[in-house]
């Protein structure tokens, strides 16, 4: 599998992937806003965000571990359904009073530009397959 950055340049590392990095933040990000939640919390909906947001960024590093494009492109789409799932719960999290909608707008907003990130990344991956 040849390895390229969405920026075309040759990587040796899942470190070196912009979307791995920008999923890193996001957990990171979220870790520190479900640390405002309510204790009773702690194995409901905490937990349900924390996995989420750290499985994006796990389940790029597993794909490409891989070493070959078609299951690497597998593991991504995993990753975009995680994301979709933490937005899910980050829209609960609103309605249910546990983020103000300002803290959900923000996350929003990164939800989507990652998920534009991802689908351009497996777009580049399929083409470079000749799919």
């Amino acid at each position: 599998m040849e390895r390229r950055d969405e920026t075309s340049g040759k990587i040796n590392d899942y470190r070196d992937l912009n979307v791995w990095k920008d999923s890193m933040e996001l957990a990171a990000d979220i870790y520190l806003a479900t640390k405002a939640f309510p204790r009773e919390e702690l194995f409901g909906m905490t937990s349900q965000m924390r996995r989420a947001a750290v499985s994006i960024p796990a389940n790029i590093a597993e794909g490409f571990g891989r070493g070959q494009r078609k299951p690497f492109v597998q593991f991504l789409r995993v990753a975009q359904g995680s994301l979709k799932e933490l937005e899910t719960h980050t829209l609960l999290s609103m309605r249910f009073g546990l983020l103000d909608e300002k803290s959900a707008g923000v996350l929003s907003l990164r939800f989507e530009k990652l998920g534009k990130m991802m689908r351009s990344f497996i777009r580049s991956l399929e083409v470079g397959a000749g799919k």
